[in-house]
């Protein structure tokens, strides 16, 4: 858990991609559950940087869904905080990055991008790595980027330490993971990466609890809200997933292990919440955990703060 002596503000942060299922109750089980215990807040934030792939129908299912449940935010409800209605501070994020760092313009397509990543492909390079060709075409962009160019900003290969509260002490390269970090994509939507950072910087986030499968962003989240210029980074706390039998963790397009339909099936909030904090370890199988005692789960976290 966090050193500090100030009540953590974290966040619940679904995407409108799809169906809550019990993987997104186990990040509410650590995101609630670590708040409270430590007297902290919880924001609510509806990350739909992704206008593609995001409904208004998941939208309505999600918050219908964390009512039942009895996960109910401190903050970003009422107005709802959403990140499509966020462009003007992504906007001003990003002349900021302009105007200090190396912006430039991307017209790679993935097919490109892939072969040059084979051809380039090295230790330590993720699978999202990207070779900086556009970065020697010295590509520009302009005020008004076309759909088909992305925007990219350069790292240089600094290397992040930090100490994860569940997993320790890490250490990654960010530009060796991903090279120069995409903000905005081909289609005109802000990345992931960008917009979470711009948002939690803005949001005063600063105890950040996720899944495992996200620790690989930390490294370029940090280097990328020092650039914009967050002296301080959030904590971390990357909280273990629940994985089918191959591994695989569960996922909401093929509609895994789906709250309504646990939900339609005649199980209740407490019994759902019980069955997902018992699939990683918190509790027995077959215990009932309402949402208002899950900070509980988490009390010898807390402890000498």
């Amino acid at each position: 858990m966090q050193n500090t002596t100030m009540p953590p503000v974290t966040r619940f942060a679904p995407s409108p991609t799809g169906y809550l299922h019990l993987g997104h109750v186990v990040n509410a089980i650590y995101v609630w559950g670590l708040a409270r215990a430590a007297g902290g807040r919880v924001l609510l934030r509806i990350e739909d940087h992704d206008r593609i792939r995001s409904r208004p129908t998941f939208e309505a299912a999600i918050l219908d869904d964390l009512s039942w449940l009895g996960f109910i935010p401190d903050e970003g409800l009422v107005p709802l905080r959403r990140q499509s209605d966020n462009g003007p501070a992504y906007a001003r994020a990003l002349a900021r990055l302009a105007a200090t760092h190396g912006v430039y313009a991307c017209d790679c397509s993935r097919t490109q991008i892939a072969r040059a990543r084979r051809l380039t492909a090295s230790a330590g390079q993720g699978a999202e790595w990207y070779p900086g060709t556009c970065r020697r075409r010295r590509l520009q962009p302009g005020d008004d980027v076309p759909l088909g160019v992305g925007i990219r900003v350069q790292l240089d290969n600094a290397e992040e330490r930090f100490v994860d509260g569940a997993v320790g002490e890490v250490l990654q390269t960010p530009a060796e993971q991903c090279g120069d970090l995409l903000l905005k994509d081909r289609d005109g939507n802000w990345t992931y990466q960008f917009a979470v950072t711009v948002d939690d910087i803005d949001d005063r986030v600063d105890f950040v609890v996720r899944g495992l499968d996200l620790l690989s962003s930390t490294g370029r989240q940090i280097t990328l809200a020092r650039m914009l210029g967050r002296t301080n980074p959030p904590h971390f706390f990357h909280h273990p997933l629940i994985v089918k039998p191959d591994g695989e963790k569960l996922s909401k397009a093929s509609g895994d292990t789906g709250v309504r339909e646990l939900r339609q099936g005649g199980m209740d909030a407490a019994a759902v919440i019980g069955l997902a904090a018992a699939t990683v370890g918190l509790v027995e199988r077959g215990a009932n955990v309402p949402a208002d005692v899950v900070a509980g789960l988490f009390a010898d976290s807390v402890r000498g703060r």
